[in-house]
């Protein structure tokens, strides 16, 4: 118990929700496990396999214990958590601070201390907590300090994801309750117009996050290509492939943790390389988990982020959001780097693992539509 460095950087995993919804099982959480290790993505650090909502029966049991839908999960949960455990990977599942979960099955409203219990007992290592039903006359800071109190209490570690949707100003307070990840948007959807709205909106909460206490933009849509049963979220049919590489960089570059979304069993090659890109996971999983600051560009469509790196590194991402081509011009200057220093930049290029140059002063690129480009910049001296 109390792992110490739990939650240090932000988690890596794959989530059940934003394909499947209602219809997870035993037999796809087995195959998704296998499909963790047979792919690389275990390799790669993506370690969490996450049930979300649709878990259970529809009430508890005579004793107020949740009870595990025996059609979808014949051999309950522990066995659940023991085969995913054995294939060297994590378990996670999901529960509600209200009365009941977004889809109607039963939250942990008054019982956050029995169900951290069930919890451990059955091998959790991470709870995503939604926010669906609950009591108006009871403040959700409250509610997720409980839940976080009874997990630091249950005997196990378990990773505490409190998913309030951004309610509450909950960046004011999130890091106090304990929770190790805090989302700070509603929920995305499978197309490009809700990933440049989830990215923008992010523009004045960088700083709130941090080790420990990760500031969750919402669970990836790369690969989806409008693959989930539920209509709203796949609503548009999906995103290109460079639009996911864009939405993958977004999350690295803002620190957010990455839980898959998307049906790995039958994920491309194109998506694979997206997921599994060693520069921009190490970018993201960085120990000091500074985050970036924003330099303007022509518009909000077009800017740049600039994160420092423990390596003395700096990981600099140019974003075109918009619908034509532009050029986005860094200026060093912005970054602390005078003309007269002496000094430049080496650009080490995440997509195609290539040194670019050296440059000083100013670089400056053509960025297609909806596409982005992302450095490792190193400081070099006698430019």
């Amino acid at each position: 118990m109390h792992e110490k460095f739990l939650g240090l950087t932000p988690p890596l995993g794959w989530n059940s929700w934003n394909t499947f919804t209602w219809n997870v099982s035993e037999q796809l959480i087995q195959e998704t496990a296998d499909t963790m290790v047979s792919s690389g993505l275990k390799d790669a650090g993506y370690e969490y396999v996450v049930i979300d909502d649709c878990w259970s029966l529809r009430q508890r049991d005579e004793n107020g214990f949740l009870v595990p839908d025996p059609e979808k999960f014949p051999h309950g949960m522990k066995a659940v958590a023991d085969y995913v455990h054995a294939k060297g990977l994590k378990f996670g599942m999901y529960s509600c601070c209200g009365t009941h979960t977004c889809a109607g099955y039963p939250g942990s409203f008054e019982h956050e201390f029995q169900d951290a219990a069930t919890f451990a007992a059955w091998g959790v290592d991470y709870l995503k907590y939604d926010n669906c039903y609950k009591p108006k006359h009871i403040d959700c800071e409250t509610l997720y300090k409980r839940m976080s109190l009874a997990l630091r209490n249950c005997g196990r570690d378990i990773l505490f994801s409190a998913c309030n949707w951004g309610t509450e100003d909950v960046h004011s307070w999130i890091q106090g309750s304990g929770a190790h990840l805090f989302r700070s948007t509603g929920d995305i959807q499978d197309n490009w117009e809700s990933i440049k709205n989830l990215a923008q909106s992010q523009m004045q909460k960088m700083a709130f996050s941090g080790p420990f206490c990760h500031n969750d933009i919402d669970m990836l849509v790369v690969g989806m290509h409008g693959g989930s049963n539920n209509e709203w979220i796949g609503s548009l049919g999906g995103c290109t492939d460079e639009e996911y590489r864009t939405h993958f960089a977004l999350w690295c570059m803002m620190n957010s943790p990455l839980m898959i979304g998307c049906d790995i069993r039958s994920m491309s090659d194109e998506t694979k390389a997206t997921l599994t890109n060693p520069d921009l996971l190490a970018i993201n999983q960085d120990v000091e988990c500074r985050g970036p600051y924003r330099i303007n560009g022509n518009n909000d469509e077009q800017f740049i982020l600039v994160k420092p790196l423990s390596t003395g590194e700096l990981a600099i991402g140019l974003f075109n959001l918009s619908d034509r081509r532009n050029e986005i011009s860094l200026q060093f200057w912005d970054m602390g780097i005078p003309a007269a220093a002496g000094v430049g930049l080496e650009l080490y290029n995440c997509w195609t693992h290539e040194t670019e140059g050296r440059f000083t002063e100013r670089y400056a690129a053509r960025v297609e539509p909806h596409a982005c480009m992302v450095f490792k910049a190193k400081l070099v001296q006698g430019l």
